[in-house]
């Protein structure tokens, strides 16, 4: 299977989500991309697992999912646009 990102050194601090996806580094609020995080506790923040495909974030705690293209704004094409081009 593929992975769609290789996600390496995921850590919280506080309101922040530090991780590198595919080589690049990246620093992302997340009371600013969920308001289940927003409202969580630090320990339930730092409760994460990531998916082994590289998709997502998980926090169980808090029943909240995050995709990584989301988290470091990578937007794909549709395929249904890119078939009409």
């Amino acid at each position: 299977m593929d992975k769609a990102h290789d996600i390496r050194n995921a850590r919280v601090d506080g309101d922040q989500l530090f991780l590198t996806v595919d080589g690049t580094d990246h620093t992302i609020n997340l009371c600013k991309q969920s308001k289940r995080l927003a409202s969580a506790s630090q320990s339930e923040r730092a409760h994460f697992i990531l998916s082994s495909s590289g998709y997502g974030i998980h926090w169980p705690d808090v029943d909240e999912d995050l995709s990584i293209d989301a988290l470091v704004g990578i937007k794909h094409s549709s395929p249904l646009i890119e078939a009409t081009v």
